[in-house]
């Protein structure tokens, strides 16, 4: 199988970094490049922000019954492509192939609940302080999303950030990972073939720390999500906050285990290496 050709997408379409530059992806069993992914300039960045912000005001009006049923349609194309999904993820990530359709596959039921999750945004009625007055909450999306994801899981992690805004009614800015980008290239593709509007997602590459510092402060962008490194994670949250940007912050760490007195531990050493261990030790 070829290893796709990876662009960026702004605005309903598929390009190129405005300045032309971009970086070898590498197959992790030999280290050869197989592929190129496009780095996004201030420019590009500069254009996702104008795609978003119009992706918004266009995605938020429709209801939630509708983004239900889009992104429904959206799994299911996921799960159709599944096979040739987990072939590029295997080339470009190097997880063993089951996993790699397992992980697809299961990216599609994020998308399911989450869509499901989109009917169910419900507010609340508060006791009134005094006769004659109502005090109604009710949930608004909150804007353009801004979501920063890992190589490990290229469709695991992002689908969790573009699902949610999805059905929240925002649009998402998704910063993909240049390691794995074609698995998150195909996952975005899903749904644009599902009927998304243009500008409700984007997709970019190119040198993280530009991304986000150029992306975070902007103020188009009202909510963060993050998933990396603990070191990564606390600069980005730093930076939401002097902007006074919400943030979600999913950061590393190493899982540990807890074996009870009563616990047979030659199962409880099995499940444990298995799990500790898969993914070459990326979980």
């Amino acid at each position: 199988m070829m290893y796709p050709e990876v662009s960026l997408h702004i605005d309903g379409a598929w390009c190129k970094g405005a300045a032309g530059k971009s970086e070898p992806v590498r197959k992790p069993a030999t280290g050869d490049p197989i592929g190129n992914v496009p780095h996004a300039e201030k420019a590009d960045l500069d254009r996702d922000l104008a795609a978003a912000d119009k992706g918004f005001k266009a995605w938020r009006k429709v209801s939630a019954f509708d983004r239900y049923k889009l992104m429904r349609k959206a799994a299911d194309i996921l799960r159709s492509r599944a096979d040739d999904i987990a072939a590029v993820m295997t080339m470009e990530q190097g997880k063993p192939l089951v996993e790699a359709k397992g992980e697809t596959l299961a990216g599609a039921d994020v998308i399911d609940w989450f869509a499901e999750e989109a009917r169910r945004a419900y507010g609340r009625v508060i006791p009134a302080r005094a006769e004659g007055i109502y005090q109604l909450v009710i949930k608004e999306p909150v804007g353009p999303v801004a979501a920063f994801t890992p190589w490990n899981f290229p469709i695991n992690q992002a689908v969790r950030k573009i699902s949610a805004g999805l059905a929240a009614g925002c649009s998402v800015i998704i910063k993909g990972p240049e390691e794995t980008p074609a698995s998150c290239a195909a996952l975005v593709q899903a749904y644009l073939d599902a009927g998304l509007p243009a500008g409700v997602v984007n997709l970019v590459f190119g040198v993280p720390a530009t991304i986000s510092e150029y992306l975070i402060p902007h103020p188009t962008i009202r909510k963060i999500s993050f998933t990396g490194s603990t070191s990564v994670g606390k600069h980005l949250a730093m930076l939401a906050g002097k902007h006074m940007k919400r943030d979600t912050m999913q950061r590393g760490g190493h899982a540990p285990a807890i074996v009870f007195e009563d616990a047979d531990v030659d199962i409880a050493a099995k499940i444990m290496s298995a799990n500790k261990l898969r993914n070459a030790g990326q979980i």
